[in-house]
């Protein structure tokens, strides 16, 4: 379908609706505005659209230039406390937990170099996150347990607002892990790709045998725990786990505070990665847990679809960005023997290599990274009116398989915004809004 880069026109039954990709502004029109804005979109002319939008009073100066992110301090470090894992997930973009080298914990001395790093020029009143990740990070318990109190105890002498994730495949938890994660208000997300039998299908050990049944017993302590701590599915979805819905609504009903897809675009094999018409299910799927959400809300119920619920925060933000995520600048991965990557899934990847604990951040390399990938310099982004949205993918897919997701990605982010202009209408309460009659 044609488009062009300033703006994106969609209806609902409440009428038109512009995005306005510049500061990502939306607005109600009336119909012969969406209909001259359409003509002149069909038409491929830019001129005329940006005359348009002017005549409008919507043009503003340029809300994301192109100037990179210039020596960000780090303020969220993820560090792969074990380089090795149980399970034999194929498509693990940590080829089955060890990065493709040999299987290793992190030791203690790296973990708190890395905490030291983090809270080293943190500012009281800012806030900071520490991840702990693998392969699977509960081969080294200790070294997550003393880095954590290490980073606690920093935190509060510095008056520093201190996160804690944990993402765990849940075949090692313990009813203390639990305790431990409740006291520390952990973010936990646990992996699982659908109920037992899709799971098991796609994240069995390495011996064979399913890892679902396992998994379940070790998270109830946590669910049944969960006040300060948050426990969450992720589910990566190939072509062999496309029902979506029936995964999502057995989790919420197991007790997940949140429940998410991400697509599986780049393995390190290939194998289960989403072609075009497993991603067209995929957002068939979506949209359809989507309006499930819709009616839910509505309804005033609570259903914690996580991907709706973030798109619907954006959109109210306005967010508008040149970067998917931190990944390069505030965030960096941390591998087992102390280097910087651009994020966690970069570990033992040159590719995205930005120094090491003892030498510091590489600001060479990653003032490079940050032009390279900056969106103003992605093709087809450039063009694109979800770009300030999108913010051009997840930099590892894009650099290992390209872009086979921009007809997914943009045809979730038009039902987003169907959905937002739905529910801004219907519940504005939910986005702390005023009532329409009042």
């Amino acid at each position: 379908m044609p488009h062009v880069p300033d703006l994106h026109l969609y209806s609902t039954e409440g009428g038109q609706h512009l995005l306005v990709v510049n500061g990502s502004r939306l607005f109600d029109v009336d119909a012969e505005v969406s209909g001259a804005l359409d003509r002149a979109r069909l038409a491929k002319d830019a001129e005329t659209v940006r005359r348009l939008l002017a005549s409008l009073g919507v043009s503003e100066a340029p809300f994301v230039d192109d100037r990179p992110v210039e020596a960000p301090p780090v303020r969220a470090l993820s560090l792969a406390v074990a380089q090795k894992c149980n399970l034999g997930c194929t498509y693990c973009y940590a080829q089955q937990g060890d990065f493709g080298g040999p299987a290793r914990n992190m030791p203690l001395e790296t973990a708190l170099e890395a905490v030291d790093l983090l809270l080293r020029d943190a500012g009281r009143g800012e806030r900071v996150n520490l991840s702990f990740l693998g392969g699977e990070p509960l081969f080294n318990r200790s070294v997550i347990r003393a880095a954590t109190e290490r980073a606690a105890e920093g935190a509060r002498a510095k008056g520093v607002s201190l996160t804690l994730s944990l993402t765990t495949n849940g075949t090692l938890l313990t009813p203390e892990d639990a305790d431990f994660l409740e006291a520390h208000g952990f973010a936990v997300t646990v992996s699982l790709d659908g109920p037992r039998e899709v799971h098991d299908r796609l994240r069995a050990f390495k011996g064979g045998q399913g890892s679902f049944d396992k998994v379940m017993v070790n998270v109830k302590p946590l669910l049944e725990r969960q006040r300060e701590m948050q426990v969450s599915a992720r589910v990566t979805v190939t072509p062999r786990n496309l029902e979506l819905r029936q995964t999502l609504d057995t989790f919420v009903d197991l007790g997940f505070h949140s429940v998410g897809f991400s697509p599986m675009l780049a393995s390190p094999t290939g194998r289960d990665e989403l072609g075009h018409d497993a991603l067209e299910r995929m957002l068939e799927q979506m949209v359809d847990c989507g309006r499930e959400f819709e009616r839910r809300l509505v309804a005033g119920r609570r259903y914690p679809f996580s991907n709706m619920v973030n798109a619907m925060r954006e959109l109210h933000k306005g967010t508008h960005r040149p970067y998917p995520c931190g990944a390069g600048a505030g965030y960096l991965g941390v591998s087992a023997s102390g280097e910087l990557a651009a994020c966690h899934r970069f570990v033992g990847d040159e590719e995205g290599a930005l120094g090491d604990l003892t030498t510091g951040v590489d600001r060479e390399r990653q003032a490079r990274w940050l032009t390279e990938r900056h969106v103003h310099r992605q093709e087809p982004c450039r063009s694109c009116w979800a770009r300030y949205l999108c913010s051009g993918g997840c930099h590892h897919e894009v650099i290992q398989r390209g872009r086979p997701a921009c007809d997914y990605i943009r045809g979730w982010l038009h039902y987003c915004l169907e959905a937002y202009s739905r529910l801004s209408r219907a519940r504005p309460d939910y986005f702390g809004l005023p009532a329409a009659n009042g």
